[in-house]
């Protein structure tokens, strides 16, 4: 990877105010579910709950339940992508994620060959055979399977089928050959990808790769390539040579920003901005396992302080001040309970309102003047 000179200078303070607003945090955002969805490249979908709030803690016209009827309506898709978990993204941005995973060819490595008995060169029959199974619509897996078991050659497959099949299915949902549908009964479906009218298909490596780069800088920025190894090297096992060449493709389409000795990378088209925000006190109540403090990773320190990180692992629901984690939320009854980590504690009116406006975003009231209460 070329060094590149630093050629702006801002504080951590500006920095993550600036990714604030990129975040659709501060100010809170009007754009459509799809398009928070699109700023983020990826909700995770581990629990649908925590992902649906993701999206309407960003939204001033909030529509709880609207990231079912996005996915529903096509709008967003649902696929394995990084760390082979769910998530949702955009069928249209979404899809540099998924060439950039495929990359690594799982399905051709000798384990996966022997636990599939699925020759590589049997595996483009194969997708064609699922892609024929979905043509009538969604499946459940254990649908999926009986339909592909009819078939002599994948007879074998139907019991891994039926137990969930999550590992035989990610490099189909990768290549673009089917999507995650809503459950149905409690069952996980899965669908034709190429059915939704806003997918393009998958492109092509080189072309996926410097986009994907650009996209993260442009809403995690500015970070340490540290960061972006994190989220793409390691998150779509993208290696690190892969990652190098398409940073080193951008050129001066990134520009390496000091930020308070450290050196980070921002798109230039936002350095102008960066330099001129202002810091931000803004709190905010956020959902376990948010974008705010996965897309940089919990080692960042300069979002997920040491004593915090353990909390946001294990899905604890963050407290931000000014970009920070401060501390950790949860419901009480009809309250909002806050328990503050070390000494930052934002004035109580900003946090009385934070928690009201989450609060009706869970459809609750609460109760009292005592919204949030703060706990050592």
């Amino acid at each position: 990877m070329n060094t590149i000179r630093t050629e702006a200078s801002v504080t951590w303070a500006q920095a993550l105010a600036w990714r604030l607003d990129r975040h659709l945090l501060q100010p809170v955002g009007s754009e459509s579910v799809a398009a928070v969805v699109r700023r983020l490249g990826a909700v995770l979908s581990m629990d649908e709950t925590l992902a649906d709030l993701a999206v309407q803690v960003r939204r001033s016209s909030p529509s709880p339940g609207g990231l079912a009827e996005a996915l529903a309506a096509g709008e967003v898709i649902k696929a394995f992508v990084f760390r082979g978990s769910m998530h949702y993204i955009d069928p249209q941005e979404g899809a540099a994620y998924l060439a950039l995973r495929a990359a690594g060819r799982q399905w051709e490595l000798p384990s996966w060959v022997e636990h599939y008995r699925l020759e590589p060169e049997n595996w483009p029959d194969f997708r064609a055979a699922v892609r024929a199974a979905l043509s009538d619509g969604p499946l459940t897996v254990a649908e999926l399977g009986a339909v592909l078991s009819e078939r002599r050659e994948y007879r074998h497959l139907k019991p891994i089928f039926d137990a969930g099949a999550g590992t035989l299915i990610k490099p189909l949902s990768w290549q673009g050959d089917l999507s995650l549908g809503p459950s149905r009964d409690g069952s996980l479906t899965v669908r034709r990808l190429d059915d939704n009218p806003r997918w393009q298909g998958i492109p092509a490596l080189d072309e996926a790769g410097p986009r994907a780069v650009l996209a993260y800088f442009r809403t995690y920025g500015p970070a340490p390539i540290e960061n972006l190894r994190y989220w793409i090297g390691s998150g779509l096992s993208a290696g690190g040579r892969r990652l190098g060449s398409w940073v080193d493709r951008l050129g001066d389409r990134l520009v390496a920003v000091d930020v308070e000795g450290t050196v980070a990378y921002a798109a230039r088209e936002d350095v102008a901005a960066l330099q001129a925000s202002s810091p931000s006190d803004a709190v905010r109540l956020l959902p376990g396992h948010d974008q705010w403090v996965m897309g940089p990773g919990t080692k960042d320190t300069h979002v997920t302080p040491p004593d915090a990180r353990d909390l946001m692992t294990r899905k604890a629901n963050p407290v931000i001040v000014a970009g920070v984690v401060r501390g950790t939320w949860y419901r009480q009854g009809d309250e909002i309970a806050v328990r503050w980590l070390g000494g930052h504690r934002p004035p109580p009116a900003a946090v009385e309102r934070e928690a009201s406006r989450v609060a009706s975003l869970q459809g609750r009231t609460t109760s009292g003047s005592s919204t949030a209460l703060a706990r050592g």
